[in-house]
């Protein structure tokens, strides 16, 4: 299994007023956009669709809550958790790992790279359901209608990978 490299401490940076509201409308948008393309993934949820999911990556400023079933994602100060069903913590690495395909999430998890807590069989229906999907978010980007830019974001995506060494699209899954 590939080992991350240590973050440092999440940024404390301040946070302009409206960055919070910005990351949270742009993943939402992202959400709905997979979600119309890959309806499977909130089917695979099952009874877990309305659960809501804290993704504390704990190399950014911001907790994200996913909710699956409302189709929205907002971006939250980490002073400011908000309620939720389940959490999913861990660096962003290991993350786009995970949904990438690079690593297996059983593995992140028993390793203790990614932590689960609360409802941990919404976590797995989530876990399965985006497994199944094979996403591969620099494509879904990509394949935003009306993006000029779709084959330069692919290399910035690969350059970008190559240097930073993280998973930023399935590709990187298939070597």
């Amino acid at each position: 299994m590939t080992r991350f490299r240590r973050p440092s401490a999440p940024s404390r940076l301040p946070l302009p007023p409206l960055a919070a509201q910005a990351a949270g409308f742009a993943l939402t948008r992202l959400l709905r956009r997979i979600a119309r393309r890959k309806p499977a993934i909130l089917s695979r949820l099952g009874p877990h669709g309305g659960a809501r999911f804290l993704i504390d990556l704990r190399d950014s400023p911001l907790l994200l809550l996913m909710e699956p079933g409302a189709r929205r994602i907002t971006a939250h100060p980490r002073r400011a958790v908000p309620r939720h069903d389940a959490a999913i913590r861990g660096r962003l690495p290991a993350f786009l790992a995970m949904l990438h395909g690079v690593e297996d999430g059983d593995a992140l998890f028993f390793s203790g790279e990614l932590e689960i807590a609360g409802d941990t069989s919404a976590v797995l229906a989530l876990r399965n359901a985006l497994d199944d999907a094979e996403l591969d978010l620099t494509e879904e980007l990509a394949a935003i209608p009306g993006r000029p830019f779709d084959g330069w974001l692919r290399r910035a995506s690969g350059f970008a990978a190559r240097q930073s060494g993280l998973a930023l699209s399935r590709q990187e899954a298939m070597r």
